[in-house]
């Protein structure tokens, strides 16, 4: 009997180009309990890998005028964490410098010709911006490259969709995506030609692309509607609650709000290193010695947030609005954490909540590592990072740009100054609960 010829059974390789193994690859493949030497089972031959291959795409930002390269570069790096949320790679990064984006093709003629050779070469699967596009941009950009288009707007409404488990997180990233999708459904039907004149050519009187923008119309009035319904449910629940001072957790995306809540409220909300993990609000009441109060996680903050996600996400933000003090969670061992706090206050701003109370909580204290220490102390600044193993009463020290403004450094994760954060939040909440109920006799 004729022995097995693994070079005549290439559909068993398992790579995706179908050509057959070399003997190296079927020896390889025997030591890890793959492919043995012997003729493949009828149940071998119909098995298939099921795998998702992630997405391999090209990562494309501007420099604009008043802007480092260095800031850019760490803009990237997040899009690119945006991008792995979203379950994708990235091959090659690319940066130009321009006044503006330019307005017909994001970049210029040279830096696209570029990115066309970055193409040939990488073969990648899409090319992803860091800037929301127009859809003039979207589509002639599509055209030049010959590739799938994704802007930063377009992939934080996809991670938002994928994290979306409620009812109401999904009708509301539904909305938002639907908003985005309006202006851009011409890129959509490029393949259907207009209606023409002549015998036999004349339609029902609609295109196929003036159908769909009907239907995308009524499909978000009916989503608003929807929206409007829960969020009366919503601000029910919440006047329901009027009788305990309610304590809002912000902060950018990613920086350990779930992780402090679980800690504080003793509970098992889903936390995790990804971008945009909680997207429900979670309220959980709190005791601190005889004081008891609710804390609520809302969904974090990013970089140029879609207009679209603030405006269909109005009943979760509700929560912060509408709360007596905000817990302004950062993470400190980012190298540009002032860029997110200053993000984080934009969008305070634009949901109406910038004039709260706030502490600032600088979080992840055990991950500042001892280059950060030493640059600080070249710089002579009075800045006191503390490390983990200093005591709470170290953590009270001067911010560098929240002097005025009630702080504290802790590891959530390590549980590091947490008592020391437990008081701060008694000092405060104690005030307020005395002034906002002055007749109620929670403070024993």
């Amino acid at each position: 009997m004729s022995s097995w010829n693994p070079n005549k059974q290439g559909k068993f390789r398992n790579s995706l180009d179908g050509s057959s193994p070399n003997l190296g690859e079927v020896a390889a493949q025997k030591a890890d309990g793959g492919v043995s030497g012997r003729r493949p089972t009828p149940q071998q031959r119909n098995t298939f890998s099921t795998a998702v291959e992630p997405e391999r795409a090209i990562l494309v930002s501007v420099c604009p005028a008043g802007q480092t390269v260095e800031r850019t570069e760490e803009y990237l790096a997040e899009l690119e964490f945006l991008l792995r949320t979203a379950g994708g790679i990235a091959l090659k990064k690319v940066i130009q410098r321009l006044e503006r984006p330019d307005t017909r093709t994001y970049v210029g003629s040279g830096k696209l010709e570029e990115i066309k050779e970055y193409i040939q070469a990488l073969e990648p699967d899409l090319v992803v911006v860091d800037d929301e596009l127009s859809p003039a941009q979207l589509r002639n950009l599509e055209k030049e490259l010959s590739l799938r288009i994704l802007d930063r707007t377009t992939l934080i409404l996809d991670i938002f969709a994928r994290h979306a488990r409620t009812a109401t997180a999904r009708t509301q990233v539904e909305l938002a995506q639907l908003q985005y999708m309006l202006p851009r459904l011409t890129r959509l039907w490029t393949h259907l030609e207009r209606q023409r004149g002549g015998i036999g050519m004349r339609g029902p009187g609609e295109t196929q692309i003036e159908t769909d923008r009907r239907l995308i119309k009524e499909k978000i009035s009916a989503l608003k509607i929807q929206l409007a319904k829960l969020d009366t449910q919503k601000t029910l629940q919440r006047k329901n609650r009027e009788s305990l001072v309610r304590v809002a957790l912000v902060g950018y995306t990613n920086v350990g709000k779930s992780t402090l809540l679980n800690l504080l409220a003793k509970s098992d909300v889903l936390a995790e290193n990804k971008l945009f993990a909680t997207l429900d609000t979670t309220v959980r009441k709190v005791v601190i010695g005889n004081l008891p109060f609710l804390l609520s996680d809302t969904v974090g903050f990013i970089r140029k947030l879609p207009t679209q996600l603030v405006e269909s996400f109005k009943s979760t933000l509700d929560e912060v609005a509408e709360a007596d003090l905000l817990l302004h969670v950062v993470d400190l061992s980012h190298p540009d954490h002032q860029s997110q706090i200053d993000a984080v206050n934009k969008t305070l701003a634009d949901i109406g909540a910038a004039d709260k109370p706030v502490i600032m909580v600088y979080n992840k204290i055990d991950r500042v590592n001892e280059e950060n220490r030493t640059n600080n102390d070249e710089t002579d600044d009075e800045t006191d990072i503390p490390s983990a193993t200093q005591s709470p009463s170290h953590s009270a020290t001067q911010s560098p740009s929240h002097s005025a403004t009630p702080h504290i450094f802790i590891s959530a994760a390590r549980r590091t100054n947490i008592d020391a954060l437990r008081d701060l939040l008694y000092d405060h909440i104690a005030r307020i609960h005395a002034i906002r109920y002055p007749y109620n006799n929670f403070l024993y």
